[in-house]
């Protein structure tokens, strides 16, 4: 029974009720279809977001004859084979510390480079910038010096040259004269002065007798011997006996790093570009003399505007080893050394390397990132 009250009917009460329960089901249609959005955008966004192969890749290196894979690889089209679609972009540094500047700064997103630039980058930026991902090449550098110098303890007050305050073999150099008891300074003072140098410009310097030495990586190192007279007084692979790598005599001289957030956008273009990595190792490895001879002055040329003498271009190799092991053992010691030689600030190096895609490219015995990553 419906009960009536006065001056109001049962139409209007009913009526109230349908608009009531209309109104109801309106909102919870609303509900749902901002839950159905929200789902379809969210859907959206990580479809957007998933990884994807790079319309370009924009590569670091050096015109050096430590970083033939590089060269070989750009030179052979190793590289941009290996890359497929994704277009290929180059440009050539001098010494590493630029070369990281301009990959935090996203002008390039992978780099042929020396250990110490990437050990500072990655300790600076707190293990956000980049990550290792394979070798390149050990081994191929040298203090030369004068004829005159024949051991350490002739080196108070003389001028020595680097590539760049901070790179590989500066930072070599310094740790080097810490053992031998000389005291050295990021301005150039201290027992030994050290003037960071274009390479160019420190065998023009040291033929005019304005430098006593440089530590320098190939081919620099034979340049000054052959065309200046210079004399090795260290081969840096008599410094390394193996602790941590199991491989004495290698250091590792040029790695493969890159932007940590590319390699995390595209993950299939930087295995490509280790796939390309790889194929140029291997042939620096296999081809004969003349050939890999060859390649390389057509790449230096290109690279640095002029091939090197035969002679030059023989000891540099003979100095070198081109491999795809970045040698993860040996990076505690090169940390200390850049902390020992004012150039690096203590850090923990956990997730600098990332060797999975290398792995997977090579599909033989594991590279070991020796607990300083994945692998």
């Amino acid at each position: 029974m419906t009960r009536i009250v006065a001056g109001e009917s049962a139409v209007p009460k009913r009526k109230r009720a349908i608009e009531a329960a209309l109104a109801i089901g309106l909102v919870l249609l609303i509900a749902v279809g901002a839950i159905v959005a929200s789902n379809v955008s969210r859907n959206a966004e990580a479809q957007a977001a998933e990884p994807s192969p790079a319309a370009e890749l924009k590569l670091g290196y050096f015109g050096n004859v430590t970083h033939a894979p590089a060269l070989v690889g750009i030179t052979k089209g190793f590289l941009q084979q290996a890359l497929g679609s994704t277009k290929l972009s180059t440009e050539t540094f001098n010494a590493g510390p630029a070369a990281i500047e301009a990959l935090n700064a996203g002008a390039i997103d992978a780099a042929y480079i020396g250990p110490n630039p990437a050990i500072n980058s990655f300790a600076k930026s707190q293990g956000q910038s980049v990550r290792v991902i394979a070798g390149a090449a050990a081994g191929g550098a040298q203090l030369v010096v004068r004829p005159g110098i024949t051991s350490a303890a002739e080196l108070k007050g003389k001028t020595l040259a680097s590539p760049q305050l901070g790179g590989t073999q500066d930072v070599a150099l310094r740790a080097w004269l810490s053992s031998q008891g000389y005291r050295t300074d990021v301005n150039g003072s201290g027992d030994v002065a050290i003037n960071p140098t274009d390479n160019a410009q420190t065998l023009k310097l040291f033929q005019d007798g304005k430098l006593d030495g440089a530590w320098l990586p190939e081919p620099w190192a034979s340049r000054l011997v052959l065309q200046a007279g210079a004399k090795v007084l260290v081969d840096e692979k008599d410094l390394w006996n193996g602790t941590g790598t199991g491989k004495p005599g290698e250091f590792p001289t040029t790695i493969l790093i890159v932007n940590q957030k590319f390699a995390a956008d595209h993950p299939d273009t930087v295995k490509a570009l280790l796939k390309g990595n790889a194929a140029s190792v291997a042939w620096l490895n296999s081809a004969p003399a003349d050939e890999k001879a060859g390649v390389i002055n057509s790449a230096l040329q290109e690279t640095a505007g002029a091939a090197l003498p035969t002679d030059v271009l023989d000891r540099s190799l003979a100095n070198i080893t081109f491999t795809l092991d970045p040698l993860a053992g040996s990076y505690p010691k090169l940390l200390q050394d850049g902390v020992d030689a004012g150039t690096t600030k203590k850090a923990d190096l956990n997730g600098l390397f990332d060797l999975r895609a290398l792995n997977e490219v090579t599909g033989t015995s594991k590279i070991s990132a020796a607990g300083l990553g994945q692998d």
